[in-house]
């Protein structure tokens, strides 16, 4: 367990967050397929970005043909695309978690395109048995509800499609700016791409030119790591953060952040590579928003609601319950812990607006093998006291130096026997 206390008064910090997690992955994927030479700079020093370069220099190198992602939901869906087109046979596996995640729609929108993908165990989920070769491509449909992921992986390795890929799109589509990027950044390396209403194309024609191949990418920091920031503040007296390397005009989904966070007490604003992030009196005491295009953060968002001690009404959830955990059950059981009056449903979770009560003993937030979990609520420690997190290893999996970065604003941090 981590002990977790809160400093009087937030210290004012300048802090450099990581490469975006989303965008790193994408290049990797990227560079093997497109046979790029990229140099990327700022990449995700997080624990999936690290087990898919482990997993990629595995497969490249054909040093092993069984290939274990851990609870890399990422990682298990862009390899499973990733080596039906590396000719060879491969097994997929990850964490028990990750075989209680279902892939099955990826793999039927593969098998459509001519993968040979068998599973081990149970229907429908990994592991995964990969007997990979050329595809054809050409025109498929997959149900845009359950996962961007899905989608993005088929885009990653369309150039590789002897006939491109025509992709259309079924029901409502979730984590949409997440599609939007994987489509920028095959347009960044040459592929040309079209969207008509929600069917895509990736066509096989690719700009060689080599400046374009041999270039450095920068990869912008992580979004999503800048939410448990914006919460912070949120719950602070008077505080101030800068934070380094996020655009304006950025493709990640999470950078709606500012016009969330305008709502809860936080004002945003942008000098060349930075964001300054400083505590506002505009908060609101209803506070509503659906989360299709940013479900990684509603746990934040929740959490900063229950701080301020306002009505929440957060919607757009459902992708949550296949997670790292049940996201919308872990929420329910933590909130409820600070005296919250919680309502969950398959989409949705509401939280009441009564004065929360301060808890006498000291409250342990459990985890659930789930990095977003213990940095949603460690901020909750600047109005209820000292917190305990268990398992706080778990940020490694997105964000490995989020506790050292919480003691340079005066956190004290200790591990527990």
């Amino acid at each position: 367990m981590l002990l977790l206390k809160a400093p009087e008064h937030i210290l004012n910090s300048t802090v450099q967050l990581s490469g975006s997690k989303s965008i790193s992955n994408r290049l990797l994927i990227l560079k093997q397929v497109l046979g790029l030479n990229t140099r990327l700079e700022n990449i995700s020093t997080s624990e999936d970005t690290q087990h898919l370069q482990k997993a990629l220099q595995q497969i490249i190198n054909r040093t092993a043909t069984s290939i274990d992602i851990g609870h890399a939901g990422t990682d298990m869906r862009f390899l499973t695309a990733y080596l039906s087109i590396t000719e060879g046979n491969w097994t997929l596996t990850g964490s028990d978690r990750m075989k209680q995640r279902p892939i099955g729609e990826l793999v039927n929108a593969l098998r459509l395109l001519g993968a040979d993908i068998s599973y081990l165990e149970k229907e429908n989920f990994p592991p995964l048995k990969i007997n990979g070769k050329k595809l054809k491509g050409g025109k498929i449909e997959i149900d845009g509800s359950i996962s961007s992921q899905f989608i993005s992986a088929l885009l990653l390795i369309a150039p590789k499609f002897e006939n491109g890929l025509e992709l259309t799109l079924k029901n409502e589509i979730v984590s949409w700016p997440y599609i939007l990027m994987t489509l920028d950044l095959l347009s960044e390396f040459g592929m040309k791409v079209s969207t008509v209403l929600n069917t895509i194309n990736v066509l096989t024609t690719q700009n060689k030119k080599q400046e374009t191949r041999n270039k450095t990418f920068f990869v912008e920091s992580d979004w999503s790591a800048a939410s448990y920031w914006y919460s912070l503040i949120a719950l602070s007296k008077n505080g101030t953060v800068i934070l380094n390397g996020l655009s304006k005009s950025s493709s990640q989904g999470d950078s709606v952040l500012p016009e969330i966070y305008k709502e809860l007490g936080v004002s945003s604003h942008f000098k060349d590579d930075q964001l300054i992030l400083t505590k506002s009196k505009n908060i609101t005491k209803h506070f509503i928003y659906n989360f299709t295009n940013c479900p990684d953060l509603a746990q934040t968002v929740a959490v900063t609601c229950l701080g301020l001690g306002i009505k929440a009404e957060l919607t757009g959830l459902k992708t949550l319950k296949i997670k790292e955990t049940d996201r919308i059950l872990a929420l329910k059981n933590e909130l409820e812990k600070f005296g919250a009056e919680v309502s969950v449903t398959e989409n949705s979770i509401g939280i009441n607006d009564k004065r929360l009560r301060i808890q006498d003993t000291l409250v342990n937030i459990n985890t659930y093998n789930d990095h977003r979990m213990a940095m949603s609520f460690a901020p909750l420690a600047l109005v209820f006291g000292p917190l305990g997190i268990n398992d706080p290893g778990v940020v490694a999996k997105s964000y490995p130096l989020f506790w050292e970065d919480l003691k340079s604003v005066g956190f004290s941090v200790n591990l527990q026997p």
